[in-house]
């Protein structure tokens, strides 16, 4: 007794508009067969994608569902599975390539709204196009359904035999329409239909869900590629470094990095460069400036970017003095510099108070080749702003209105900021008009630093005149403003007010709820981020890794270490990594629970996954060893650190130096600590 299995599907629109054609359910029958005879592989390609024919055919398909609310005529279809139908063979009698017109298929197959309309069109070539040109006209098909119908009537009308080729340019067309379902449906067809995934196969899956933020999913797919046995090639790690890092899954893309090159990938350059940006920013400077050895290593010449990179990581951690370091190398390697790199220095100069070299890189622009842009000018009247060189910044204001250059948001709120500092409220009132007679209307930050100018001048009552005037107006109030106007408040003595401010910005829509519960984290409002988080978690709400590590650092910093630790594990079930900074807390955390061995394992368990630690984690972990009088363990760890060159040997001497004068073992701190002397701190 034959078994029917219904299957459904939806599919989302993409046809042209003005087809009025309506269409039923699109019913077929799909064969079922054990075994279909095998033909010659080829290794051509068509749009990059091998055409492997290779490939047996289904003992069943089966569809996940998708979802549609469009209407369109491909909307819906039901599949049929007959089970025990025997697969006929692929039709043999083809017109030579070059005697099909490619051109009159492609035209018809514009022309059809329906599958009945493609099946007709179709059947009166069936059996006259070969298997390599029939995938062609499927992968210059640029409407996803139509592409998907044409491929079905490939497998069910045509008898051509299923392929990697055909899958991949299916998949690929669903994907670009965010049809997730429909391509994880796609891919389960593979499996059924014995067809084998290839690396593009999921190259592609990881590329599309990567680039739609769908993390997780993403990486899922990775172990998918994984378990099939096929290694990731340089374009997808590539792509999955850059999602990690562009999370701020930092200690994940660390990971990436090191596994690529265990499985004896040479990363290039673009990857080098992004792995410079997340060592970056993750404060992890050594491990940053080791990359551009490496890279020569390889005969990979650092560019402007990678020394650009590494300045700007500097610069967001405030070590201006190794960023001036850095540039000087630049220079002195003869790296180009361009206007990103100038501007950066220039805003550095003026961090280390040294104004005169920020006028001179300014001026010296033009011998350099480099074109001043906006940015260049709004950096330059910021580092004058930060001397209190009112008059130099207005001059510049004054030629960059004179130069073909327009002034942006930025350039006037970098002036009004000034003037705030100066206390000409009345002049940045008159500037705030200006920039909207030109156009120029006022964002978040304009009004944010003219809350905390009046703030920082005791203007309380006009700060609390603009807030309200700006809700009032119905302005799109952002965490920027509320932020600002919680500290005026508080600084006013106005502890209510801003109570009531921050229970407002919990419940508000204009602020994701990321942001606010890192705002109430930050704010050590343990009780309120917590309600918010485990509201967000519960709904399934997609929460950046920062919100995790917030949550961490406000329950250890309020005596709640077995919050902070199970915060870790539901950090763990989303696919995060800790950085290093999270890594001390949670050390210190379980240290307070006095659980050791998990300290021990936590330590351990992200090294081996790949996780790079900075100084203070490896100091942290020796330390718990010391003050749990765990002397053999410490001694352990501390020949390991010091075999490994993995931190300075002066914080390491004297960290061990302490354990041993804790232990009552004096002779052996004094040694250390004399060694220590001699060594001098990186």
């Amino acid at each position: 007794m034959e078994v029917m299995i219904p299957r459904v599907y939806d599919l989302s629109p993409s046809l042209p508009s003005g087809s009025g054609a309506v269409c039923n359910a699109f019913v077929t029958t799909l064969p079922t067969s054990p075994q279909l005879s095998q033909a010659a592989a080829g290794r051509e390609t068509v749009n990059g994608l091998p055409l492997n024919a290779l490939d047996e055919p289904p003992s069943a398909i089966l569809r996940t569902d998708g979802s549609s609310d469009s209407g369109h005529p491909f909307d819906k279809r039901e599949i049929w599975c007959r089970q025990g139908w025997k697969a006929a063979r692929d039709l043999s009698t083809t017109f030579p390539d070059h005697l099909v017109n490619v051109e009159e298929i492609r035209h018809a197959l514009e022309q059809t709204c329906s599958p009945d309309e493609l099946v007709e069109v179709m059947s009166s070539w069936r059996g006259k196009i070969s298997f390599r040109l029939m995938n062609t006209i499927l992968s210059n098909e640029k409407d996803w359904m139509r592409a998907l119908a044409l491929h079905d009537w490939m497998l069910e009308k045509g008898n051509y035999r299923p392929s990697r080729f055909g899958y991949n340019i299916t998949i690929r067309n669903v994907l670009r329409e965010k049809k997730w379902v429909m391509a994880e449906g796609l891919y389960k067809e593979m499996l059924i239909r014995k067809v084998s995934p290839d690396k593009y196969t999921f190259a592609t899956l990881i590329s599309q869900f990567g680039k739609a933020g769908k993390l997780m999913e993403a990486f899922a797919w990775l172990e998918k590629m994984d378990l099939a046995g096929i290694t990731p090639d340089l374009v997808t790690f590539s792509t999955l470094i850059d999602l990690a890092g562009k999370h701020g899954n930092f200690s994940k893309a660390m990971a990436l990095f090191y596994r690529m090159k265990s499985d004896g990938i040479q990363p290039d350059l673009i990857v080098y460069n992004s792995m410079i940006n997340f060592f970056g920013k993750a404060k992890l400077f050594k491990e940053a400036r080791c990359l551009f050895s490496e890279m020569k290593s390889y005969g990979i010449n650092p560019d402007t970017v990678s020394y650009s990179t590494l300045i700007n990581a500097y610069a967001e951690a405030e070590k201006y003095q190794e960023a001036e370091k850095v540039f000087l190398t630049m220079r002195a390697q003869e790296c180009r510099i361009d206007h990103t790199t100038c501007n950066m220095m220039i805003n550095i100069y003026g961090k280390l108070e040294l104004t005169k070299e920020a006028e001179h890189l300014f001026w010296s622009m033009d011998e350099l080749g480099v074109t001043r842009n906006v940015v260049t000018y709004n950096t330059l009247m910021n580092v004058y702003g930060l001397a209190g060189m009112k008059g130099k910044a207005m001059h510049i204001f004054r030629i960059l209105q004179t130069s073909n250059i327009e002034p942006n948001i930025i350039t006037y709120n970098t002036i009004i900021s000034i003037l705030g500092q100066a206390f000409e409220f009345e002049a940045a009132t008159k500037l705030l008009l200006k920039m909207q007679q030109k156009g120029i209307e006022p964002n978040a930050i304009t009004y944010s630093t003219l809350l905390s100018s009046y703030g920082k001048a005791g203007k309380f009552e006009k700060a609390v005149v603009l807030f309200q005037n700006l809700r009032s107006a119905g302005f799109q109030m952002d965490q920027i403003l509320y932020q600002t106007m919680i500290v005026v408040y508080e600084h006013a003595g106005l502890v209510g007010h801003s109570r009531r401010l921050l229970e407002e910005l919990k419940r508000s829509k204009l602020v994701s709820r990321s942001a606010a519960i890192n705002i109430l984290a930050r704010a050590g409002k343990v009780e309120e981020a917590s309600r918010l988080f485990n509201k967000a978690y519960k709904d399934e709400e997609m929460l950046d890794i920062s919100v995790f590590k917030s949550m961490i650092i406000v329950y250890h910093n309020n005596e709640r270490a077995k919050h902070a630790v199970d915060m870790y594990e539901r950090m763990k079930q989303r696919g995060y990594l800790p950085d290093s900074e999270a890594c001390e807390y949670l050390l210190s955390a379980y240290a307070k629970l006095k659980l050791l061995p998990a300290a021990k394992r936590l330590y351990e368990d992200l090294q081996l996954a790949g996780c790079v630690f900075n100084d203070g984690v490896h100091l942290k972990m020796l330390s718990i060893y010391g003050d749990a009088n765990k002397l053999h363990d410490a001694e352990q760890l501390f020949d390991h650190l010091c075999q490994h060159s993995v931190i300075s040997n002066h914080d390491l001497l004297e960290a061990m130096g302490k354990i041993y004068e804790k232990s009552n073992r004096l002779e052996d701190a004094s040694k250390l600590f004399k060694s220590a002397r001699m060594k001098v701190p990186q």
